[in-house]
């Protein structure tokens, strides 16, 4: 070979390197500095939108329910809240009403206080003559008849229509000698008597005088003020037990009828 053909060669060499790219080429197009970078861009702005609706807006998405769960979770708790509060006030007024109601009903009679009411009405008027003198004039209980062996539901409207199946009563005649002072006295003493009672059929009139012997001699007892004698009717009132109440609704049921 001779130096010619190695210059020849060197320059057929130096042509294929100036043919040849210097950056990649796909699909024809060389992709240099430039077009990479926008290339690269836009990969990364395709990337965040797929992050976005495939990563964020679902967790977006979730977030939104649970807040949304979460407030009405909350609204069912104050919901609740303000049912126990009103829970707790109907306990407070229910306590309240059955405390009265016993407060009443301490008020009515019972058969325990039946049994006694012949000892307080005679005590009152013993308690009254502890005062008088052994000379003076003392008052005497002369009859304590009830009108009845048992208490009686009441039925017949004498309280009034509300009061009908309601309550149940005792009636007891009574009468009962003294002066005026003495009745009086008597008659504030049985209203002050714990279970409630009612007075009816109040009649009062002079008692003839007891005849005096001749032999005695004490002025005292001659000039001893005029006696009252007084007869009325005590009723002793009871709340029904639920035996009575069955009682009760058997008699009201023909009645409807009616």
């Amino acid at each position: 070979m001779t130096l010619s053909d190695d210059l020849n060669f060197a320059e057929q060499g130096g042509a294929f390197d100036e043919a040849t790219p210097a950056y990649p080429v796909l699909f024809g197009i060389s992709f240099t500095p430039p077009i990479i970078g926008v290339v690269v861009g836009v990969l990364g702005l395709v990337g965040a939108v797929s992050m976005l609706f495939y990563l964020f807006l679902p967790t977006l998405n979730t977030y939104q329910a649970q807040q949304a769960k979460t407030t009405e979770l909350q609204a069912q708790i104050e919901q609740k809240t303000i049912k126990v509060k009103q829970v707790d006030k109907i306990k407070q007024e229910l306590a309240q009403a059955q405390q009265q109601k016993i407060q009443v009903l301490s008020l009515f009679a019972n058969e325990k206080s039946l049994d006694t009411l012949l000892l307080d009405t005679n005590r009152l008027i013993e308690s009254g003559n502890a005062q008088i003198p052994a000379n003076g004039v003392r008052a005497k209980l002369k009859r304590f008849v009830p009108s009845s062996n048992k208490p009686e539901i009441i039925t017949d409207g004498s309280l009034g229509p509300l009061i009908n199946n309601k309550l149940k009563r005792l009636s007891v005649n009574v009468e009962l000698q003294g002066t005026f002072e003495q009745t009086q006295s008597i008659m504030r003493n049985i209203e002050r008597l714990q279970p409630l009672l009612i007075v009816k059929d109040f009649q009062s009139r002079l008692a003839p005088p007891e005849p005096i012997s001749p032999s005695d001699k004490n002025k005292a007892v001659r000039n001893a003020p005029a006696q009252l004698t007084t007869s009325f009717q005590l009723q002793a009132l009871m709340p029904l037990t639920e035996k009575d109440v069955a009682e009760a609704a058997k008699l009201a049921k023909p009645a409807a009828k009616k």
